[in-house]
Formats: structure tokens, C-alpha cells, sequence
């Protein structure tokens, strides 16, 4: 069941985030990754917190649709609020505004319909623009109504992007059945492992494995041995399975190979402090 109102954060549903005192993020996990990655993709993001990453992906990283999964619902409906800010503070530049900016480029780019290069166009736009006061003085700009399935405007910034509140692990979602290009999991492996067990956090994988289509990716943040000793102090169901562990986080990429994965491509250790850890991406076989 989706937690609700629990007093510690044993399934790393911590809230206020570190991103919190600022009003756009460029996430440095992110960074590392290709730009090509979420171009025209179905992206889940498991275990989305407050939607930062999330939103980050649908607004500037031309995904077509983006759905966050996250079971604490109080961390899902800052989510939501969190798209609306985005959106709020982005560049208001309209489709009208910059179709003559890219007249030039028609002539020169013969394989772009000019339709094209006016969206790509509009989605590059500043997404800090408005300063966070802003919103805090007037309150925040509505959202526009969604437009048709068939529309290219659907696959765009605000409405290419959903939350679910739901233990993903064990539960399936709607957009499960169209199967994902991509599936981020960023800080909750150990969380997953710590409150499953090694079935638990072998089941999540299979379930990523059984979501994604062929071809697809796993970005995964595997969070170290040593920080889960903390994490054991803060709630005794936790201490309890954590005895029986057998798998450590260096097991994790036998068991994907296992599953079907390639190997890993280790993009290096990202962040700062307790948060630089290491980025890997696995791609399904077939």
C-alpha cells in the first residue's frame, strides 16, 4: 500500500528535497547521460520524490510522454504542484513568435519540415525565465487545456507528463501496458532491497525488464553497501530484513545480465558529498 503520513522515510520518501531553493534544476545524473536518450521517448521514473527529475525530463529533454511513480501520495501531489511551477516559470514564447526566427533555417535544413523546426524551437525556451517570486506574488499560470491525442502539442511540456501514487514494485499502473523506452531508477534500490529483501529488489527488476520494450534502458543509481547501515537505524522492520540479505549492490549487474540486460555502461560517479554515486545504464537484449 501507498505510505501515507509515515512519520520516518523508510522507503527513502524523504520530503523537501535539496532541490527545493531553487527554481530549476539541471540534474546532474542527467547530464551524463546521451541527449539523444529521451528524444521522442516513453520514460518512467521510478520512485520520482517531488517530480525535480521528472519534470526536468518532459520540459527539456523532448520526451513524448514522462510518467513518475512515487508510493508516498503526499510526494505525488508536490509533484503535480512542481509541474505547475515549471510551467509557470518557463519562457513564454508561442509558437507565432518564433516561426520567423526559423524561416532561415528551411532553406538551409532541407530534411526539417519548417512545423518541425518551430516546435523544437518552442521547446528550447528558457525554463527559469520568471524569477520564483513570481509565482509567489500572483500565484501560478493555469495550465492550458490538453490538446488531442494526435496532436504534437500532447507530447509536449505540460501535458506530456503524469504522476501515480502506487508501490510500483508490486503494483502495475495504466501506462505499464504501452511499455516504456526508458525506466529511471535514481536513489531507491537500497530502499526497495531494505523493505523487500533480495526477492524484493529482484522483482523490481524483472519488472523493469518486463516493462520495457526491446532495445530500451535501464538507468539505474545502485546506492552503495555502507550507506545502507544507516538507513537500518531508522526503523526495525528494515534492521530485521536487512539480516538476511545476501545480495550487495555489486551483485546487481549479474543479476540483470541474468534477466536479459547487456552489460552495464558505468557513466562514472555523479553528485557531491553522500550524494556522488555511481550512474549505469542497461540496455534489453532482443
Amino acid at each position: 500500500m501507498p505510505a501515507q503520513g509515515t512519520t520516518q522515510p523508510i522507503h527513502g520518501n524523504y520530503h523537501g528535497s535539496y532541490y527545493s531553493k531553487r527554481p530549476f534544476v539541471q540534474d546532474a545524473r542527467l547530464a551524463v547521460l546521451s541527449p539523444t536518450l529521451f528524444q521522442n521517448a516513453r520514460v518512467l521514473d521510478v520512485g520520482c520524490n517531488e517530480g525535480w527529475v521528472t519534470c526536468e525530463i518532459a520540459r527539456s529533454w523532448r520526451a513524448s510522454k514522462v510518467v513518475g511513480v512515487d508510493i508516498d501520495d503526499t510526494l505525488i501531489r508536490a509533484a503535480w504542484k512542481r509541474r505547475r511551477t515549471v510551467w509557470s516559470s518557463q519562457e513564454p514564447r508561442q509558437h507565432e513568435q518564433v516561426a520567423d526566427d526559423v524561416e532561415t533555417q528551411v532553406s538551409s535544413n532541407k530534411r526539417k519540415r519548417k512545423a518541425d523546426l518551430v516546435d523544437e524551437a518552442v521547446r528550447c525556451t528558457q525554463p527559469d525565465y520568471f524569477p520564483m517570486s513570481c509565482e509567489h506574488m500572483f500565484g501560478p499560470l493555469p495550465i492550458p487545456a490538453a490538446a488531442p491525442a494526435s496532436n504534437s502539442a500532447s507530447h509536449e511540456f505540460p501535458h506530456n507528463i503524469t504522476f501515480r501514487t502506487a508501490d510500483w514494485v508490486r503494483d502495475e499502473i495504466p501506462e505499464d501496458t504501452e511499455g516504456y523506452d526508458v525506466v529511471l531508477a535514481f536513489s531507491i534500490s537500497k530502499w526497495i532491497h531494505l523493505n523487500g529483501g533480495d526477492d524484493g529488489i529482484t522483482r523490481f527488476f524483472r519488472r523493469v525488464y518486463s516493462v520495457l520494450k526491446s532495445g530500451g534502458a535501464f538507468v539505474l543509481e545502485p546506492q552503495e553497501w555502507e550507506t545502507y547501515a544507516k538507513a537500518k537505524r531508522m526503523d526495525a522492520t528494515l534492521r530485521e530484513t536487512a539480516k538476511d540479505l545476501k545480495l550487495r549492490p555489486d551483485d546487481f549487474e549479474h543479476i540483470l545480465r541474468e534477466m536479459g540486460f547487456g552489460s552495464a555502461e558505468h557513466l562514472g560517479r555523479i553528485g557531491e558529498g553522500g550524494f556522488r554515486r555511481s550512474v549505469d545504464i542497461y540496455y534489453k537484449l532482443g
